[in-house]
């Protein structure tokens, strides 16, 4: 008896379908990636006078990309394989990128979904208004944000088996990234680091990525500093999706 072999179209759509069913049914991990960068901007309101709306705008959307990016994408991929529902795919004949492929792109329509919205409360709650420009280069900047903590989220769920242990590894990530975050923004905003500290945190992966959104948001500010934050965000992204990739085991045996 043939065996009838799906359209590689038809598969991807049916599974990006489904995943993203699966995402508004678990929405409130979404709910709560936005309510984190829509809290820092109330937190950050005094620092738009000083450090400009873009600032305050990138530090805040960067929360909610860790969240979405680094905690939920790791933690599901994890529970799923546990549960063997990569297994099961599998055994269909659907290419193994396809399978991937759709949760990652639900993962950044999400996030595109999240830029907007902080971008609509940014402009209610502290009057941050970009231009035209700003607004599309800043959701490109957003998805390449997000691309780099998918990235670690992967390399996470990689090396680890355990979706408890994935769960735990992810929340401490999560807050050191929100710790050298916050004492980034206290050191800018009182100019008072030292120098070694200052470089160190000025190639740290999280300020990279502030660094390209908040350039984004004012592409007539783009300079040499952004695009060389580009490249090392670029790079951080191939490096940790190269090994994610490589060491991601389909089942936990």
């Amino acid at each position: 008896m043939e065996t009838i072999v799906p359209k590689i179209s038809i598969a991807f759509t049916t599974l990006f379908k489904a995943d993203l069913t699966t995402q508004w049914r678990n929405r409130r991990g979404l709910f709560i990636s936005l309510l984190i960068p829509v809290m820092m901007i109330m937190v950050y309101k005094s620092m738009v006078a000083k450090l400009g709306g873009p600032w305050v705008l990138s530090y805040s959307l960067s929360y909610g990309l860790i969240a979405l990016g680094l905690m939920g994408y790791s933690n599901t991929i994890a529970r799923d394989r546990d549960k063997g529902v990569f297994q099961r795919l599998r055994v269909a004949p659907i290419p193994s990128w396809a399978i991937m492929g759709s949760r990652l792109m639900v993962q950044l329509l999400m996030i595109v979904i999240i830029t907007i919205a902080v971008l609509i409360v940014g402009y209610d709650i502290d009057h941050i208004s970009l231009s035209a420009g700003g607004y599309i280069i800043t959701i490109f900047t957003a998805i390449i944000g997000a691309a780099f903590y998918l990235s670690v989220g992967q390399l996470i769920v990689a090396l680890i088996k355990s979706p408890d242990t994935v769960n735990s590894t992810s929340r401490l990530i999560f807050l050191l990234f929100i710790v050298v975050g916050t004492l980034s923004a206290a050191f800018e905003k009182s100019g008072d680091l030292p120098v070694q500290l200052a470089q160190i945190l000025h190639w740290w992966p999280y300020a990279t990525v502030n660094t390209i959104i908040a350039a984004g948001m004012a592409p007539d500010k783009w300079d040499a500093h952004a695009t060389n934050a580009l490249l090392a965000t670029i790079g951080y992204i191939l490096v940790f999706l190269a090994i994610g990739v490589r060491k991601f085991r389909w089942e936990t045996k």
